[in-house]
Protein backbone atom coordinates (compact mmCIF):
# COMPACT_ATOMS: atom_id res chain seq x y z
CA UNK A 1 0.00 0.00 0.00
CA UNK A 2 1.50 3.25 -1.01
CA UNK A 3 -0.45 5.92 0.41
CA UNK A 4 -3.04 5.68 3.11
CA UNK A 5 -5.35 8.90 3.62
CA UNK A 6 -7.13 9.99 6.35
CA UNK A 7 -9.22 13.11 6.27
CA UNK A 8 -6.52 16.12 7.25
CA UNK A 9 -3.28 14.25 6.02
CA UNK A 10 -1.81 11.61 4.29
CA UNK A 11 1.46 9.07 5.19
CA UNK A 12 3.15 7.26 2.57
CA UNK A 13 3.04 3.55 4.02
CA UNK A 14 6.04 2.12 2.07
CA UNK A 15 8.89 2.07 3.98
CA UNK A 16 7.89 1.72 7.58
CA UNK A 17 8.41 -1.77 9.07
CA UNK A 18 4.93 -1.37 10.59
CA UNK A 19 2.24 -0.27 8.18
CA UNK A 20 -0.68 1.55 9.52
CA UNK A 21 -2.99 -0.34 11.19
CA UNK A 22 -5.69 -0.56 13.21
CA UNK A 23 -4.36 -0.46 16.96
CA UNK A 24 -2.24 2.55 15.98
CA UNK A 25 -5.67 4.35 14.87
CA UNK A 26 -6.82 3.36 17.66
CA UNK A 27 -4.71 4.10 19.83
CA UNK A 28 -4.29 7.70 18.29
CA UNK A 29 -7.94 8.23 18.64
CA UNK A 30 -8.87 7.07 22.25
CA UNK A 31 -5.53 7.90 23.78
CA UNK A 32 -6.76 10.81 27.07
CA UNK A 33 -5.66 14.21 25.82
CA UNK A 34 -5.39 17.19 27.59
CA UNK A 35 -5.19 21.07 26.13
CA UNK A 36 -2.46 21.61 28.06
CA UNK A 37 -0.38 18.66 26.47
CA UNK A 38 2.74 20.46 25.14
CA UNK A 39 5.45 18.25 25.24
CA UNK A 40 4.97 14.53 24.24
CA UNK A 41 6.61 11.82 22.66
CA UNK A 42 5.84 8.83 20.43
CA UNK A 43 8.00 5.75 20.88
CA UNK A 44 8.12 3.40 17.85
CA UNK A 45 6.48 6.10 15.78
CA UNK A 46 6.64 3.40 12.45
CA UNK A 47 5.16 5.58 9.84
CA UNK A 48 3.69 8.24 12.00
CA UNK A 49 -0.11 7.69 12.30
CA UNK A 50 -0.12 8.07 15.37
CA UNK A 51 1.79 11.37 16.10
CA UNK A 52 -0.19 12.77 13.39
CA UNK A 53 -3.54 11.76 14.91
CA UNK A 54 -2.77 13.12 18.21
CA UNK A 55 -1.54 16.64 16.38
CA UNK A 56 -4.93 16.87 15.07
CA UNK A 57 -7.11 16.22 17.93
CA UNK A 58 -4.88 18.83 20.07
CA UNK A 59 -5.02 21.46 17.62
CA UNK A 60 -8.93 20.91 17.62
CA UNK A 61 -8.70 21.04 21.09
CA UNK A 62 -6.81 24.39 21.02
CA UNK A 63 -8.94 25.36 18.72
CA UNK A 64 -6.19 27.27 16.66
CA UNK A 65 -6.73 28.59 13.11
CA UNK A 66 -3.40 29.31 12.19
CA UNK A 67 -0.80 26.39 13.58
CA UNK A 68 1.95 28.10 15.48
CA UNK A 69 5.21 26.79 15.80
CA UNK A 70 6.18 25.76 18.97
CA UNK A 71 2.87 26.07 20.95
CA UNK A 72 3.21 21.76 21.14
CA UNK A 73 6.14 19.19 19.85
CA UNK A 74 5.53 15.74 19.25
CA UNK A 75 8.79 13.72 19.24
CA UNK A 76 8.56 10.17 17.67
CA UNK A 77 11.36 7.96 17.79
CA UNK A 78 12.29 4.63 15.71
CA UNK A 79 14.91 2.44 15.99
CA UNK A 80 14.24 1.74 12.31
CA UNK A 81 16.08 4.39 10.14
CA UNK A 82 13.78 3.67 7.10
CA UNK A 83 10.39 3.98 9.31
CA UNK A 84 11.59 7.46 11.07
CA UNK A 85 12.74 8.48 7.69
CA UNK A 86 9.29 7.69 6.12
CA UNK A 87 7.49 9.52 9.41
CA UNK A 88 9.47 12.51 9.01
CA UNK A 89 8.24 12.72 5.42
CA UNK A 90 4.70 12.20 6.40
CA UNK A 91 5.41 15.01 9.38
CA UNK A 92 6.88 17.58 7.02
CA UNK A 93 3.91 16.68 4.29
CA UNK A 94 1.28 17.43 7.09
CA UNK A 95 -0.15 20.67 8.35
CA UNK A 96 2.09 20.47 11.59
CA UNK A 97 4.94 19.86 10.35
CA UNK A 98 6.86 22.54 12.59
CA UNK A 99 4.88 20.58 15.65
CA UNK A 100 6.09 16.85 15.05
CA UNK A 101 10.00 15.77 14.35
CA UNK A 102 10.82 12.01 13.93
CA UNK A 103 14.54 10.75 14.72
CA UNK A 104 16.20 7.56 14.22
CA UNK A 105 16.87 6.49 17.83
CA UNK A 106 16.18 3.68 19.86
CA UNK A 107 14.68 3.67 23.28
CA UNK A 108 17.73 2.60 25.20
CA UNK A 109 19.68 5.46 23.39
CA UNK A 110 17.60 8.11 24.06
CA UNK A 111 17.88 11.18 26.06
CA UNK A 112 15.38 13.83 25.92
CA UNK A 113 17.08 15.90 28.37
CA UNK A 114 13.05 16.84 28.83
CA UNK A 115 10.35 16.02 30.70
CA UNK A 116 6.77 14.54 28.88
CA UNK A 117 3.57 15.05 29.70
CA UNK A 118 2.22 12.42 27.33
CA UNK A 119 4.27 9.46 26.42
CA UNK A 120 2.60 7.07 23.53
CA UNK A 121 3.45 3.67 21.70
CA UNK A 122 1.64 0.96 19.64
CA UNK A 123 5.17 -1.43 20.90
CA UNK A 124 5.77 -4.90 19.54
CA UNK A 125 4.04 -7.86 21.59
CA UNK A 126 4.51 -11.33 20.36
CA UNK A 127 7.25 -12.86 22.05
CA UNK A 128 6.66 -16.25 21.79
CA UNK A 129 4.60 -17.08 18.43
CA UNK A 130 5.90 -17.82 15.21
CA UNK A 131 8.59 -14.73 14.12
CA UNK A 132 8.31 -13.00 10.74
CA UNK A 133 10.75 -14.20 8.37
CA UNK A 134 11.64 -10.64 7.39
CA UNK A 135 14.00 -8.75 9.78
CA UNK A 136 12.69 -5.79 10.24
CA UNK A 137 9.32 -6.38 10.30
CA UNK A 138 10.45 -8.97 12.92
CA UNK A 139 11.53 -6.38 14.68
CA UNK A 140 8.39 -4.04 14.69
CA UNK A 141 6.71 -7.18 16.09
CA UNK A 142 7.99 -8.88 18.63
CA UNK A 143 9.49 -7.54 21.45
CA UNK A 144 12.95 -8.18 21.14
CA UNK A 145 14.47 -4.64 20.23
CA UNK A 146 11.78 -2.92 22.46
CA UNK A 147 8.91 -4.39 25.56
CA UNK A 148 6.18 -2.53 27.03
CA UNK A 149 8.29 -2.90 30.52
CA UNK A 150 10.96 -0.86 28.76
CA UNK A 151 8.48 1.94 27.85
CA UNK A 152 6.97 2.19 31.55
CA UNK A 153 10.65 2.40 32.89
CA UNK A 154 11.09 5.39 30.78
CA UNK A 155 8.02 6.76 31.72
CA UNK A 156 8.86 6.26 35.23
CA UNK A 157 12.05 8.61 34.70
CA UNK A 158 10.55 11.16 32.08
CA UNK A 159 7.39 11.36 32.32
CA UNK A 160 6.76 15.14 34.03
CA UNK A 161 4.67 14.95 37.84
CA UNK A 162 1.18 14.67 35.97
CA UNK A 163 2.39 13.26 32.72
CA UNK A 164 0.94 10.19 31.26
CA UNK A 165 1.97 7.05 29.93
CA UNK A 166 -0.97 4.99 26.96
CA UNK A 167 -0.32 2.04 25.38
CA UNK A 168 -2.11 -0.31 23.37
CA UNK A 169 -1.60 -4.33 23.57
CA UNK A 170 -3.19 -7.43 23.62
CA UNK A 171 -6.23 -7.63 25.92
CA UNK A 172 -4.23 -11.18 27.83
CA UNK A 173 -1.62 -9.08 28.63
CA UNK A 174 -3.35 -6.23 31.38
CA UNK A 175 -2.64 -7.89 34.28
CA UNK A 176 1.03 -8.56 33.76
CA UNK A 177 0.98 -4.53 32.71
CA UNK A 178 -0.55 -3.60 35.42
CA UNK A 179 1.66 -4.93 37.50
CA UNK A 180 5.02 -4.28 35.85
CA UNK A 181 3.06 -0.48 35.89
CA UNK A 182 2.75 -0.70 39.43
CA UNK A 183 6.44 -1.66 40.30
CA UNK A 184 7.82 1.82 38.93
CA UNK A 185 5.51 3.62 40.73
CA UNK A 186 2.76 4.37 37.66
CA UNK A 187 -1.19 4.46 38.53
CA UNK A 188 -3.82 2.77 36.07
CA UNK A 189 -6.06 5.76 35.43
CA UNK A 190 -7.96 4.35 32.55
CA UNK A 191 -8.49 0.93 31.71
CA UNK A 192 -10.39 0.72 27.62
CA UNK A 193 -11.06 -2.85 26.53
CA UNK A 194 -11.54 -3.24 22.87
CA UNK A 195 -13.48 -6.12 20.53
CA UNK A 196 -13.88 -7.30 17.62
CA UNK A 197 -17.51 -7.83 17.92
CA UNK A 198 -20.26 -8.31 21.36
CA UNK A 199 -20.05 -11.96 22.21
CA UNK A 200 -16.37 -12.30 21.38
CA UNK A 201 -13.41 -12.28 24.10
CA UNK A 202 -11.84 -8.61 24.12
CA UNK A 203 -8.35 -8.35 21.56
CA UNK A 204 -6.72 -5.58 22.88
CA UNK A 205 -6.43 -3.08 25.82
CA UNK A 206 -5.53 0.79 25.96
CA UNK A 207 -4.16 1.47 29.29
CA UNK A 208 -3.19 4.36 30.55
CA UNK A 209 -1.02 5.27 33.63
CA UNK A 210 0.43 8.39 35.32
CA UNK A 211 2.34 9.11 38.41
CA UNK A 212 -0.67 10.17 40.50
CA UNK A 213 -2.85 7.87 41.77
CA UNK A 214 -6.45 7.91 41.51
CA UNK A 215 -9.44 6.50 43.55
CA UNK A 216 -10.13 3.78 40.88
CA UNK A 217 -8.99 4.12 37.17
CA UNK A 218 -12.22 4.49 34.99
CA UNK A 219 -13.18 1.43 33.16
CA UNK A 220 -14.41 1.47 29.54
CA UNK A 221 -15.77 -1.32 26.80
CA UNK A 222 -15.72 -0.95 23.12
CA UNK A 223 -16.59 -3.30 20.19
CA UNK A 224 -15.49 -2.12 16.51
CA UNK A 225 -17.79 -4.01 14.63
CA UNK A 226 -21.89 -4.42 16.19
CA UNK A 227 -23.75 -8.11 16.02
CA UNK A 228 -24.70 -6.84 12.91
CA UNK A 229 -21.32 -6.41 11.71
CA UNK A 230 -21.45 -3.19 10.54
CA UNK A 231 -18.81 -0.20 12.26
CA UNK A 232 -20.34 0.80 15.74
CA UNK A 233 -21.41 3.72 16.94
CA UNK A 234 -18.54 3.87 19.53
CA UNK A 235 -16.30 3.16 16.92
CA UNK A 236 -17.35 5.75 14.67
CA UNK A 237 -17.43 8.34 16.88
CA UNK A 238 -13.93 7.65 17.93
CA UNK A 239 -12.70 7.95 14.25
CA UNK A 240 -15.11 9.86 12.24
CA UNK A 241 -12.37 13.08 12.49
CA UNK A 242 -10.00 10.78 10.63
CA UNK A 243 -10.57 7.61 8.76
CA UNK A 244 -12.54 8.50 4.80
CA UNK A 245 -14.68 6.00 5.40
CA UNK A 246 -16.91 7.92 7.84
Amino acid sequence: MGEFRFKQFTVRNEASAMKVNTDGVLLGGALTLLPSDRCLLDVGTGTGTIALMVAQRLCGMLNISQIKKGIFNIQAIDSDAPSAAEASLNFNASPWKDNLAASHCPLENYEPGLAFDLIFSNPPFFESSLKAPDPRRRSARHTGTLSYREILAFASRHLSPSGRVSLILPADCGRELLMNAAALGLHPFRILLVGTVPGKPFSRIIAEFSRLCPPAPVREEMFIHSSTGDYSDAYHTLLKDFLIIF
